[in-house]
């Protein structure tokens, strides 16, 4: 229910910027983990994700589907979703923020850029400020940025029989694409 009212609010927060062509929304992203461990290596990636931009009031979210992140290994797709991050209850991360800088975003250019915000992942809110880079040309913006999340403060746990495999803080990497909001 939080993630539909999440998504409601943002249309109405977004719907009125949108009129004056300063609303951006996603056409193409791509996330990517990374867990770095002793016995093994893990990366999955997740196209799936929705997020928006106002440039009025520089408000950014980010919704990502967790079920949604594909695996070299199903069988640690199947372990990421029903043990660790627990899809089915926790079905999306999320991010809503607001750029920092006070940045004239309808300028093309390129722009280093942070957000602070709350980054809910596995049902747990966290503040957290992302560093990002932000390129703006005249019909679009693409967005990088690179981040670690650490598993506890998620209260996602890692059984002692896999600790070795499983690295306590993981690296996220993430590419959008924005495009003018058409309603």
């Amino acid at each position: 229910m939080r993630q539909y009212l999440v998504l409601a609010t943002l249309i109405l927060v977004f719907s009125s910027a949108s009129a004056q062509n300063k609303l951006y929304s996603s056409t193409k992203s791509e996330f990517t983990f990374f867990s770095k461990a002793p016995l093994e290596d893990i990366k999955a990636s997740n196209t799936r994700a929705n997020s928006m931009i106002n440039l009025s009031n520089r408000e950014l979210v980010v919704r990502l589907p967790v079920s949604q992140f594909q695996f070299s290994n199903k069988l640690m797709q199947k372990h990421f979703n029903e043990n660790y991050l627990e899809s089915e209850k926790y079905p999306f991360a999320t991010f809503n923020g607001r750029i920092n800088e006070d940045l004239d975003l309808s300028k093309t250019g390129v722009y280093v850029v942070s957000a602070s915000g709350i980054l809910t992942i596995h049902g747990v809110d966290q503040e957290r400020k992302i560093n990002g880079k932000l390129t703006v040309t005249d019909q679009s913006m693409f967005l990088e940025t690179k981040f670690q999340v650490i598993l506890v403060d998620h209260k996602i746990e890692i059984p002692k029989l896999v600790f070795k495999k499983i690295a306590e803080i993981v690296e996220v990497s993430a590419s959008i694409n924005y495009a003018p909001y058409k309603k």
